[in-house]
C-alpha cells in the first residue's frame, strides 16, 4: 500500500503481473494490466469530459498526486492542452480557490512562526531537492495578494520544468513563506489555510527569508532558488542582496525580460532593423517592465549603442504616467528610466503619440489597456508595429490577439501572456504564440544543474534569449508566431540548457571543466516520463 501511495513510484494499473507478485500488490489492484498509453487515454478521456477548466486542473493535480510518471507523460504529450490548465491561465483561478479545491499538501509551507527552526523543518523534506521556486504569495501573477494561496504558482512552475526541460520530480521543491496576507477577503474566508494575520514587515520580514536563505543552502548544497512572485519592493531587494553569492535568480524580472527579448529579436526578422535602433515604450514599471528594460538595454549596447543611447530608447508608463526625471515618489528601479528633457505625460496614448515608439510591452496587468485607439496610433506610426499583451491571466491582457490584428491591419507583430486561439482577418490566419516564461526558465534550471553553476548570472538569459530567438522558423514567423511551437519545448528547453550551461563553463562558474559534448551532458540529465 505504500508503494501505491507513493507517487514517484506508484504505476497504477500498470504494474506487471511478475511487478505484482514481487512487490505485494497482489489483490490489491484489479487483474487487468494496463499499458502507460492505455491510461493516458483514459485520463484524456475523463479530462475532456469535464465542463469548466477548474474541474480539470483539479483532476490534473490529483493525478499529480498519485502517479508522477502518468502525469508528465500526459502533459508532455499534450502539452498545448495542458500547459493552460496546469499553469496560467488557469492556474491563477486555483490560487484564488485554494482553500476550497485543497486535497492533498504539496510542497512546504514555512510560516513566520517557525523563525528559529526553518532549518529543522527543511529536513523533513523526504528528498535531496535540486531546485526550490519559493513565492511569498504577495504578487500572484496580476491578481494581487494570494498569501498562502500562491503555493499553486511554485507547484505549477516546478511541473513545467520537469514537462519542458526534464528535471527529475524528485528534484523539485515548491515552497509557500507564509508571512501573512492584506487581503481582507482571505483573512475572513473561512477556508483559508494560510496564517490570519497580517503580513510581516521590515527587519523581522527581512531576517526571515534570511533565515530560510541559509537554511535551504546549507540543508540542500548547491540548490537552485528561484523566486516567484514576490511584490516589487521585495522581488529587486532580494535578487540584488543573494544574486552574486547564491545560485538564484527572479523569474518575473529575468525570465520575463529573455522570453520578451527573445520576441523583439523574431519580431525584428520580420520589420527588419537593429535593436539598438528600436524605441521601446513599456505599459509597466514594476519587476517585468525594468527587467525587460534593462535586458533590452544590455542588447542593445551588444549591438554598438552606449549606455545611454540605449537607455534614451526605453521608456516606462506607471500609473501615474510617464516616467521622466524630476517627478516625485520614483521607487529605485524605475529612477534608471527617469528621462530629462521630456514633460511629463499622464496617459498612454499621449506618450504614443509624442515618443513614437517602434514597440509597447504591456507588463501592468491592465485589462484593456491596449484601446483600439492605441493599436490604431501604432499602425499609423509603423509598417510593423511590435504589439506585446505580456499580462496574465486572460483577463489581465492589455488587448486579444484578435483586437491587436484587427486595429493594426493585421500588419501588429504580437506576442501575448495568455493562450489565444488563431485569428483569420482578411483571409489570412494569424497563429498568435505566448510569450511565456516556460520558454525560457525550465532551460535556464536545467542548464545550471547539469553544469552545477554557483550562480545565475545575466549573461546566461542573454544567451538563452538569443537561443529562444534561433528555435523560430521562417514558417513560425509567416504566420505570425514570433516563438516555437509549444510541443517543440524540450527540444527548445535542451538547447537553452546547453547555452547557459555553456556560460557556466565559460565563466568559470561551474563544478569542474567543460565536457566535450554539453548537449550530451544535458540531454544525459532529462528525465523520460516512462514507466
Amino acid at each position: 500500500m505504500t508503494l501505491l501511495r507513493d507517487p514517484l513510484l506508484n504505476k497504477g494499473t500498470a504494474f506487471t503481473e511478475q511487478e505484482r507478485a514481487d512487490l505485494g500488490l497482489r489483490g490489491l489492484l484489479p487483474p487487468c494490466v494496463l499499458a502507460m498509453e492505455t491510461q493516458a487515454e483514459r485520463v484524456l478521456t475523463n479530462l475532456r469530459t469535464l465542463p469548466t477548466d477548474l474541474e480539470k486542473y483539479v483532476a490534473l493535480n490529483a493525478l499529480h498526486d498519485r502517479n508522477e510518471a502518468l502525469f508528465f507523460r500526459v502533459v508532455c504529450d499534450n502539452i498545448d492542452e495542458i500547459q493552460p490548465i496546469i499553469y496560467t491561465p488557469t492556474v491563477g483561478l486555483a490560487c484564488q480557490k485554494y482553500g476550497l479545491i485543497f486535497q492533498r499538501p504539496r510542497g512546504m509551507f514555512i510560516s513566520s512562526r517557525d523563525r528559529g527552526q526553518i532549518a529543522e523543518i527543511l529536513k523533513n523534506w523526504p528528498h535531496p531537492a535540486g531546485l526550490i521556486v519559493v513565492t511569498d504569495g504577495e504578487r500572484i501573477l496580476g491578481l494581487g495578494d494570494l498569501g498562502a494561496n500562491g503555493m499553486g504558482i511554485p507547484v505549477g512552475k516546478l511541473s513545467l520544468y520537469s514537462a519542458c526541460a526534464g528535471v527529475h520530480p524528485e528534484l523539485c521543491l515548491p515552497i509557500v513563506l507564509d508571512v501573512g496576507t492584506n487581503n481582507e477577503e482571505l483573512l475572513n474566508d473561512p477556508y483559508y489555510l494560510g496564517l490570519r494575520e497580517r503580513r510581516l514587515t521590515g527587519e523581522a520580514y527581512d531576517s526571515f527569508v534570511d533565515e530560510f536563505m541559509q537554511a535551504a543552502r546549507k540543508t540542500f548544497p548547491g540548490v537552485l532558488i528561484q523566486f516567484e512572485d514576490f511584490a516589487n519592493h521585495s522581488a529587486f531587494k532580494l535578487l540584488h542582496k543573494y544574486r552574486d553569492e547564491v545560485c538564484v535568480f527572479n523569474d518575473d524580472i529575468q525570465g520575463t525580460a529573455a522570453v520578451a527579448l527573445a520576441g523583439l529579436f523574431s519580431a525584428l526578422r520580420v520589420s527588419g532593423g537593429k535593436l539598438r535602433d528600436q524605441k521601446v515604450l513599456f505599459l509597466g514599471a514594476g519587476e517585468a517592465a525594468t527587467g525587460i528594460a534593462d535586458l533590452v538595454v544590455s542588447a542593445m549596447m551588444a549591438e554598438g549603442a552606449s549606455e545611454a543611447e540605449a537607455l534614451r530608447r526605453n521608456w516606462l508608463v506607471d500609473s501615474r504616467g510617464l516616467v521622466v526625471s524630476g517627478r516625485a515618489g520614483l521607487s529605485g528601479h524605475k529612477l534608471r528610466y527617469a528621462h530629462t528633457d521630456q514633460a511629463p505625460i499622464a496617459d498612454f496614448l499621449t506618450a504614443i503619440e509624442t515618443l513614437k515608439p517602434t514597440a509597447i510591452i504591456g507588463v501592468a496587468a491592465v485589462g484593456g489597456a491596449f484601446t483600439p485607439d492605441v493599436l490604431k496610433a501604432m499602425a499609423e506610426l509603423n509598417d510593423h508595429p511590435i504589439v506585446f499583451a505580456l499580462s496574465n491571466p486572460t483577463s489581465k491582457a492589455e488587448c486579444s490577439a484578435e483586437d491587436a490584428y484587427r486595429y493594426t491591419e493585421g500588419r501588429a507583430l504580437f506576442a501575448c501572456g495568455s493562450p489565444y486561439d488563431p485569428v483569420t482577418l482578411n483571409g489570412r490566419t494569424f497563429v498568435p504564440r505566448q510569450g511565456n516564461n516556460s520558454y525560457i526558465f525550465p532551460g535556464v534550471g536545467l542548464g545550471v544543474i547539469a553544469s552545477r553553476s554557483r550562480l545565475v548570472t545575466d549573461e546566461m538569459f542573454m544567451a538563452a534569449a538569443h537561443t529562444l530567438a534561433d528555435c523560430v522558423g521562417k514558417e513560425d514567423l509567416a504566420q505570425g508566431s514570433l516563438y516555437p511551437a509549444l510541443p517543440r519545448i524540450r527540444e527548445v528547453s535542451a538547447r537553452i540548457a546547453a547555452a547557459v550551461a555553456q556560460v557556466a563553463y565559460q565563466r568559470g562558474l561551474a563544478d569542474g571543466p567543460a565536457p566535450n559534448d554539453v548537449m550530451g551532458l544535458v540531454k544525459s540529465q532529462m528525465y523520460e516520463p516512462h514507466y
